[in-house]
Parts: C-alpha cells; sequence; structure tokens
C-alpha cells in the first residue's frame, strides 16, 4: 500500500541525513509544504534548530512575477524557510529516492486577512475571521487559483494535495485558542462558519433569503448554544434552528460556492501542470463541513481531481462514501496521525492501515514525519514493514 509522510522544507533543508531517514521509514512519497498557514513546530533531530516559528502564511518558493501589481498577494516566508526552501527541499528528496508531491494551504490565511479585513468570512454577529477568506469574493477566488497554479507546480514535484479548498468557519487552532468554552456541537460549528460579508448576502438573497432575516435567525439558534444546550443532531439541528427551507438555502448557496472554486482551482493548477500530474484534495464527505479538509460532494469532487486526502484519526468511517465513486485509478488516501504528542498512535499503525484498505483506501499519509519522535518513526517503520 503506497505511502506518504507529510513534511515541511525546514525539516530537511540543513539537515543531510533527514532525506535517507526518511526514505528508510519505507514510505515511496513525501508530500512536501509549498504554501503553508503561520505555526510552530518542533524539530526533534535538526541539527541546527528545534523550534521553527513561521510568522505568518506564507509560500515556501520565490513569487511569480504575476504578484508584482497585485492587491491580494501571497507573502515569501521569512528565515524560518528563505529563498526556493521547497525546490531545495525536493531535489535532496528526490535525491533519495522519493516522489515528491507540493502541499499547498489554501483558504486559511491569516495575514491575508489582517492585511485585508473585508476578504475575511464574517459571522452572524459581525465578526471577523481573519483565519479565513471567504470563497464566494471574486477577488479572493481569483488570488486562491493563481496561488494554487504557482505553489501547486514546482520543480520536482510530481502532483499536488490541496488543503482548505473550500470554506473555512470558526473551528481552528488559532494564537491561543479559547473557543472550546461553550460546546457548539455539529450544529453549532455550522451556524458560526455561515458568511455575512457583502457577497455572501447577496448569495443569499439568490435563494430567496433576506440577509438581515437570516443572521437574526442564526442568532437566536445559537442561543440555546451559549445556554450550553449545544444540539448534537448535525444537520438535522441546523434545520430545528433555522428552518428546512431556510437551511437548505444555505446550504445551496455555500456549496454551490465551494464547487466551482474547487472546479476553477484545480482547472488552474492542471493548465500550469506538465501531463501525468496528479492533483488530490484534501476533502471531507460532508459537503456542509468547514476546514483544512473541506465539505465536499463524493461523486463531484471524484469527478473534478484525481482523488482524494481522507483524515482518520478518529477513525476510517469518511473513506467509504468516496470508495463508493471512486474509479480504478481514483487515488483514495487515508490520513493517520503517527506522532503520539499529537493524539496518533503508531503502534498501531499496521491494524489502521488494514482497516483504511477494508474501506476502499489506497494509499495512506502519515502525518507527520518531521513532527516524530525517533520512537514513534521507529513504529512507523515497523508498521509500513511488508506493505
Amino acid at each position: 500500500m503506497r505511502a506518504s509522510a507529510f513534511v515541511y522544507p525546514w525539516d530537511v533543508n540543513g539537515d543531510p541525513e533527514a532525506p535517507g531517514r526518511i526514505a528508510g521509514l519505507g514510505v515511496a512519497q513525501v508530500t512536501l509544504a509549498a504554501a503553508y498557514h503561520s505555526t510552530r513546530a518542533l524539530t526533534p533531530r535538526h541539527p541546527r534548530h528545534r523550534i521553527v516559528t513561521a510568522e505568518y502564511a506564507a509560500v515556501l518558493h520565490p513569487l511569480g512575477e504575476r504578484w508584482s501589481d497585485r492587491d491580494l498577494r501571497p507573502h515569501p516566508a521569512g528565515d524560518w524557510a528563505p529563498g526556493d526552501a521547497f525546490g531545495e527541499a525536493a531535489a535532496a528528496l528526490t535525491g533519495a529516492g522519493l516522489e515528491v508531491h507540493s502541499w499547498v494551504v489554501l483558504a486559511h490565511n491569516s495575514r491575508l486577512g489582517a492585511e485585508h479585513p473585508h476578504t475575511c468570512v464574517v459571522n452572524a454577529y459581525g465578526d471577523r475571521y481573519p483565519w479565513a477568506p471567504c470563497v464566494a469574493q471574486p477577488a479572493t477566488r481569483t488570488y486562491l487559483a493563481d496561488l494554487a497554479a504557482e505553489a501547486a507546480v514546482r520543480p520536482g514535484a510530481s502532483g499536488t494535495e490541496l488543503e482548505s479548498l473550500g470554506w473555512y468557519g470558526l473551528q481552528h487552532l488559532h494564537a491561543h485558542d479559547k473557543t472550546a468554552g461553550v460546546a457548539l456541537g455539529e450544529a453549532g460549528q455550522y451556524l458560526m462558519s455561515l458568511c455575512f460579508c457583502p457577497a455572501c448576502r447577496a448569495g443569499y438573497a439568490e435563494q430567496g433569503l433576506e440577509a438581515d432575516e437570516l443572521a437574526s435567525a442564526v442568532r437566536a439558534a445559537l442561543e440555546p448554544v451559549w445556554r450550553g444546550a449545544a444540539d448534537g443532531d448535525g444537520w438535522q439541528g441546523v434545520e430545528r434552528g433555522l428552518g428546512a427551507k431556510t437551511a437548505a438555502a444555505t446550504r445551496a448557496w455555500r456549496e454551490a460556492v465551494a464547487r466551482t472554486l474547487q472546479e476553477e482551482v484545480v482547472a488552474a493548477v492542471r493548465a500550469a501542470a506538465p501531463e501525468g500530474f496528479r492533483v488530490l484534495l484534501h476533502a471531507d464527505p460532508v459537503p456542509y463541513h468547514c476546514g483544512a479538509n473541506a465539505g465536499v460532494d463524493p461523486v463531484h469532487i471524484l469527478s473534478v481531481a484525481d482523488g482524494v486526502v481522507v483524515p482518520c484519526a478518529d477513525g476510517t468511517h469518511r473513506l467509504a462514501p468516496f470508495a463508493e465513486h471512486a474509479r480504478e485509478d481514483t487515488v483514495l488516501a487515508a490520513n493517520l496521525t503517527v506522532v503520539r504528542g499529537l493524539g496518533g498512535d503508531p503502534a498501531r499503525l499496521a491494524a489502521d492501515a488494514d482497516r483504511a484498505r477494508a474501506e476502499g483506501a489506497n494509499e495512506l499519509r502519515l502525518y507527520h514525519a518531521g513532527l516524530a519522535s525517533d520512537a514513534d518513526l521507529a513504529a512507523v517503520r515497523e508498521g509500513l514493514a511488508g506493505r
């Protein structure tokens, strides 16, 4: 079963032993960050540092000329990944016999929101989410398509894995996050992620909804949540809060926005890529879900992309809806956390891989080779042996 490990360029650059160590895990591929959000990362084996602080969302390669006169533009990384950090790491990894996919984070960018507040998702209370660009706004969509095309198709990459290609909402580890004091439940997360920027207000109107009335209904539906009565019934909870017709109208708007964005971005990547370049999405099979693993319609997304990377840290149940519609050449990759400190259990990798295969997965993604301890990596080697 083909496996790939997630890696940052700073895990590799400056550490001549890193490519061989990663290849020695038994993986055939590395999914290497080319555009990534702000983070603070441990580097437990690097000879020059132990902590890397990426201060803002950045591209980890030189910017192309297309951005020179643009208002919305990505920023190159600072000293945590200078120059062509992606290219340097990709060359070292391919030299060790590993295939490289670029890893591109799209609609998750706090610096973009800070510099251009009008691009942000705005909730029903008027609060802006600087980490979450509204993907309904035309300028944002153009920015994301161009960013994807440039960051995905880098020298040394034979494919790409696109993260956050859809709606991003409230749920997000942002700075010192203090949003878990009230359990929102799935319905509350959806309601707190509905956007009321000008583009979305116009979109609701196209669905027969008046935006101010909808915002008032959302706030009323959330009142029991703030009192500690989170609804655990998922979409049924949204329907109870807004009414089935109104809930369906909000979903129709948002899902159309996400679908067309995914089509546009994948088309932009394909136009820039050589023949045979694989395009995968980090995806959740529930279309109204928000986040790094974008909610998608499995039938639609598998008609657009070459496959999906599916979160399986809490089980393999999300794989089956994709497997039902997969073609013979579809990539269905189960994303497993193999770092104990992040809640993973690398000792269970072989069993988890077998369960994923039984649900239809034909590849594995392992999060994250750079963050794992030596003991975690030893367990990964053992788990992949003979697979």
